[in-house]
C-alpha cells in the first residue's frame, strides 16, 4: 500500500487486509509507536464526525505524526474552491489526506490531482476504514473470519457496501434484508459476488430481516436516514418499521452471536436500546478499533510499517 490510494475497500488485496489487521492488533497492544515522525495528514471534511475526526488524529499523534483539520467552511470543497485545486495545493504541503465528502466522485477527483495517498473517510459509496475495523472486531471477538456468517439488517448504503465487499474478499458470508428501493446496487452485488466466487463464501440478499439473521454470527445495521437525506426521513422510517434490531431477531442468529452498527445511532429507530447496549453488542469495541486499523493504514501508506515490522521480528 505505499504511496497508493485507499478510495475503496477492494483497493485492498484478501493478503493486504489479513496483514493490516494483524498489525492494527499489534498496534492496539503497544499503543505509541513513534513511526511517523514529521509526517502530516490532512483531514478533509464536508460532514461532521465524531469517530472518523478523533480517531484519525489520535491515531497520527500515536504514531508521532501531525494532523491538519480542515472543516467545510475552511474549504469548500467543490464550491469555492475544486477538488483538483485543493489536491494539487494540499500535496504539496501534507503528506497524507484523509477526505469525508458527500460525494465518491469528489474524492476520486481529489486523488486524481493529488500526488500523495488519498484516504476514503467516507462518501455516498464506501466507508472502507470502517469495513476494516469491523473485520478487526469481529475477528478479535471470534477468533478467525473464514466461514463465519454476518448478517447486514437495513439500508443497503455505503456502510453495506463496504461490509459486503470486505467479507466476499476475506471469505465470510454475507446475508443482508433491506426493504424494496433500499437494497444494495447491482454493480456492488456484482463485485461482491466475484469475490465471494473466490474466496468461497456466499452471499444472499432477501428482503425478510428473520430469514438473514438465521444462524448468524454477528448481526449489523446502520442507521436508516444517513447525513443529506434528513428530507426522507418519515418515508424511510415508515419503509424500515420492521427492520428494527430487537431481541427477537438476535435470538434467531447463534447463541453467541454479537450485534455491530457503525455509530451514531438514531435511538429508538434500527435497533432498541435493549440491544445497542446489551451483552451481545460490541459497538463501542468497534468504534475504538477505527483507531487500531487507521494507524495499521496510515503506517502502511507511508512507510513506517517497515519500521514496525523490523521492531517486532
Amino acid at each position: 500500500m505505499k504511496g497508493k490510494d485507499l478510495l475503496s475497500i477492494t483497493d485492498l488485496s484478501s493478503e493486504e487486509i489479513h496483514v493490516l489487521l494483524t498489525d492494527a492488533q499489534d498496534m492496539k497492544r503497544d499503543k505509541w509507536v513513534s513511526l511517523l515522525d514529521r509526517k502530516i495528514l490532512a483531514l478533509v471534511f464536508e460532514k461532521p464526525s465524531l469517530r472518523t475526526r478523533v480517531s484519525f488524529d489520535v491515531a497520527m499523534r500515536q504514531l508521532g505524526g501531525h494532523t491538519v483539520y480542515l472543516s467545510p467552511a475552511e474549504i469548500g470543497l467543490g464550491k469555492r474552491e475544486s477538488a483538483r485545486d485543493v489536491g494539487s495545493v494540499l500535496c504539496r504541503y501534507v503528506d497524507v489526506i484523509a477526505a469525508r465528502t458527500f460525494s465518491h466522485n469528489m474524492v476520486v477527483e481529489l486523488a486524481k490531482y493529488c500526488d500523495v495517498p488519498v484516504i476514503n473517510a467516507l462518501d455516498d459509496v464506501e466507508h472502507p476504514c470502517q469495513a476494516l475495523a469491523d473485520l478487526l472486531t469481529i475477528n478479535e471477538k471470534k477468533g478467525d473470519l473464514s466461514g463465519l456468517k454476518v448478517a447486514y439488517i437495513g439500508d443497503g448504503n455505503n456502510v453495506a457496501n463496504s461490509l459486503m465487499l470486505a467479507c466476499a474478499l476475506m471469505g465470510v458470508n454475507f446475508s443482508i434484508a433491506s426493504p424494496a428501493g433500499y437494497t444494495i446496487a447491482d454493480n456492488m452485488l456484482s463485485s461482491a459476488r466475484e469475490f465471494a466466487d473466490g474466496s468461497r463464501s456466499e452471499i444472499y440478499c432477501t428482503d425478510k430481516p428473520l430469514e438473514a439473521a438465521a444462524g448468524a454470527d454477528v448481526i449489523y445495521t446502520d442507521v436508516w436516514t444517513s447525513m443529506g437525506q434528513e428530507e426522507e426521513a418519515e418515508k424511510r422510517r415508515q419503509a424500515f418499521a420492521v427492520y428494527q434490531i430487537t431481541q427477537d431477531i438476535l435470538d434467531q442468529a447463534k447463541e453467541d452471536v454479537i450485534f455491530m452498527h457503525p455509530l451514531p445511532a438514531h435511538h429508538g429507530e434500527e435497533v432498541t436500546d435493549e440491544v445497542l447496549y446489551g451483552p451481545q453488542s460490541v459497538v463501542f469495541d468497534q468504534a475504538e478499533n477505527r483507531m487500531h486499523v487507521q494507524k495499521a493504514v496510515l503506517a502502511e501508506m507511508l512507510g513506517g510499517l517497515d519500521v514496525f515490522l523490523r521492531r517486532h521480528k
